[in-house]
């Protein structure tokens, strides 16, 4: 059965994929936010592109240009708000985040070898699980483009979407590949049906903080979610899990949310990131902290921001009932304090040790999120199980079965 289901290649998980939006690697930090923007994702790719005359090499992607030269362009790594925002939150730009907005977007780019990797549309799925194996998070494949006129290939100096050589380019996540497999899943009996606690994939040290903490303790662990696709948990003093600070969250928010994160707790800010916008009282707290502190030019930026008067500047496609949230946040709920308002894009998705491993992959797709946490009945935090986890146990049983 696993031969049947690895006939297939990559190109199959392209179907419906929409083409990259490309930033060059030449653009500022003020450029990646205006992409950001217009970004159906949470990441925006960014290609390093040089003219030569003897064509690419080294897995580049070949182009013509005028002149008889070839443009060689490489996806060399990808950015989100989050990126921007801990960018922002550094001690040197919290004075003035509108001179660190003209700074190169190479001062911000994650510097984590082999994140983004190119892949032929004809290499098999296992060849794209053993890539997420080893670290990449994005995998780049062409899809098929068609120019239909001279006046489309000269948008090679300045395209919109990632074309070249006839060529437009598509990414593939974790998500996308266990997708795959989950259409799949009766090749992987019978451990779908196991427990993650049997199959042993339970990360017992994830990230976290305090929920009474400032919320700029965390951002170094905001930092590295982002690169291990998690989020930071928010505990109370008895390790009860009450929300997360999630990067797919804060990617979703305005620049200004930088303001928030060095001025709020960590349970503050998880009131102040709900979808629903921040809540009126909290802005002005923020406002007040970033007077006293005399961050004029951040208290100007956050001024200037919708988000800081309570309009939203992240969206979402789900419902109130889509969310499984951490039951121990009711008992906050009740408290008066604005700082206990935690709802729904701040609750984190939990299971039990006992869930089956099929079960918490339709839970973290439902929810659109590459994790789970796991909590025992109590709601204190055993830790969490990821996609990279779970397509280790399907590699695995792929080993065994050939």
């Amino acid at each position: 059965m696993a031969v049947s289901l690895f006939s297939h290649d990559v190109s199959d998980l392209c179907l419906g994929k929409p083409a990259l939006r490309l930033l060059s690697l030449s653009a500022t930090v003020a450029d990646a936010l205006t992409a950001l923007k217009f970004s159906d994702g949470y990441f925006v790719s960014v290609w390093d592109c040089r003219l030569t005359k003897n064509g690419c090499g080294g897995g580049d992607v070949d182009g013509s240009a005028d002149g008889g030269e070839f443009e060689c362009c490489r996806c060399v790594g990808k950015l989100c708000m989050v990126d921007v925002i801990c960018y922002l939150c550094r001690d040197e730009n919290l004075l003035s985040p509108s001179a660190a907005l003209c700074a190169p977007i190479s001062e911000i780019l994650p510097q984590i070898p082999g994140i983004v990797m190119h892949l032929e549309p004809s290499a098999s799925l296992l060849d794209a699980i053993d890539l997420v194996l080893q670290g990449a998070q994005n995998l780049v494949v062409p899809i098929k483009a068609k120019l239909g006129s001279n006046s489309r290939r000269k948008q090679l100096k300045t395209p919109t979407n990632a074309i070249y050589g006839g060529r437009e380019f598509c990414w593939l996540t974790q998500e996308d590949i266990i997708r795959y497999l989950l259409s799949s899943i009766g090749h992987f009996s019978p451990i779908a049906a196991l427990s993650l606690d049997n199959l042993g994939i339970i990360c017992t040290n994830p990230l976290s903080v305090n929920y009474h903490s400032p919320a700029s303790s965390a951002i170094g662990a905001i930092s590295r979610c982002i690169a291990n696709q998690t989020s930071v948990a928010v505990v109370d003093a008895d390790g009860i899990l009450i929300g997360e600070i999630s990067p797919f969250t804060l990617a979703r928010c305005d620049k200004a949310v930088a303001a928030a994160i060095m001025t709020l707790s960590s349970g503050d800010l998880m009131a102040y990131i709900d979808c629903g916008g921040p809540p009126e009282d909290l802005v002005k707290v923020v406002k007040a902290r970033l007077k006293e502190n005399n961050l004029e030019g951040m208290l100007q930026e956050f001024t200037n921001s919708p988000s800081s008067i309570g309009s939203p500047s992240f969206t979402s496609s789900s419902s109130d009932e889509e969310f499984s949230p951490s039951p121990s946040s009711r008992k906050y709920r009740r408290s008066s304090s604005y700082s206990a308002r935690i709802t729904r894009r701040s609750e984190a998705i939990v299971c039990h040790p006992r869930s089956s491993l099929i079960a918490v992959i339709i839970q973290a797709i439902a929810h659109r999120v590459n994790y789970v946490w796991v909590i025992e009945d109590d709601c204190s935090l055993i830790g969490i199980v990821t996609f990279l986890d779970m397509l280790k146990v399907f590699r695995e049983h792929l080993e065994t079965s050939e």
